[in-house]
């Protein structure tokens, strides 16, 4: 299975982005980011043990894609 690691997932499916990556992807600011995780608006997030926060690709993907369906 060329391409395929770890089971049948695609390595897109495993890749997990820090906030600042997804910042930088979006030209939004941090405190942007922070204002929409606080009133609900934010890509769903995951919470590390050690409080960092990190968002699935799919994620931020299906995220946008809702997006641009309200717009």
């Amino acid at each position: 299975m060329a391409g395929m690691q770890f089971g049948s997932r695609p390595a897109a499916s495993r890749e997990k982005l820090t906030i600042a990556e997804v910042c930088a992807e979006l030209k939004v600011s941090r405190s942007t980011f922070y204002y929409w995780r606080q009133v609900g608006k934010a890509p769903k997030c995951l919470v590390l043990p050690n409080r960092e926060i990190r968002i699935r690709r799919t994620d931020l993907d299906a995220w946008l894609e809702a997006c641009g369906e309200v717009a």
